[in-house]
């Protein structure tokens, strides 16, 4: 008996494929994100694969600029409720630290020690993009920090995906930490806003 596969359109194929390769992230790490094992995967052929992306670098670009996009878009939208005092900031710095504990921060780190020069192009622009759209949102009229705010937050967020763990423990400190003074500083950050603006 043989198995009929369903003819997926160019975007669907390249979807299941991201999706394939997002999951092989999380579950193996960034080396195991290669053209054969999301075609394996996602049950279709390397020449396939290669007809979508061009390139394992190129198939994991195009990863990276996926979450890119989906992390900034979630984080974009709790920075949003939290300054409008309709979360807690906690959900920001969770938010922030999970998508690079989950892969992003491997990921990236990954592709750049492998000499994919250009592999935080998707993320900084994703970034930038977030920063702009916080800036010019009327209830974050006048919050200048929120450059300073993302830099540290993002920074932090990718050094406790890399050495988080292993640094806090040398230290003698709970492995959730880094996690702890991100939201100390944001939360100190925000209230020292007013006095600093009015």
């Amino acid at each position: 008996m043989s198995i009929v596969r369903k003819r997926l359109s160019p975007e669907e194929s390249r979807d299941a494929a991201i999706e394939a390769a997002r999951a092989l992230l999380v579950e193996q790490g960034p080396q195991a994100v290669t053209l054969k094992a999301v075609a394996t995967r996602v049950g279709r052929t390397h020449a396939n694969l290669l007809h979508h992306f061009g390139s394992a670098a190129d198939l994991q670009k195009a990863l990276i600029t996926h979450l890119a996009d989906t992390i900034t878009a979630q984080i974009g939208a709790a920075a949003k409720r939290a300054r409008a005092g309709e979360q807690d900031p906690r959900v920001v710095v969770d938010m922030t630290f999970d998508a690079f504990a989950q892969g992003a921060g491997a990921m990236a780190s990954w592709m750049i020690l492998t000499g994919n020069e250009d592999a935080l192009d998707p993320i900084l622009e994703a970034i930038h993009r977030l920063v702009d759209d916080l800036a010019a949102d009327p209830d974050m009229a006048g919050n200048k920090p929120i450059h300073e705010e993302t830099l540290q937050l993002v920074l932090m967020a990718l050094g406790d995906s890399l050495l988080g763990g292993p640094m806090a423990k040398a230290l003698g400190l709970p492995p959730g930490k880094a996690r702890e003074l991100a939201l100390e500083q944001l939360v100190s950050a925000r209230v020292a806003l007013p006095a600093a603006t009015g």
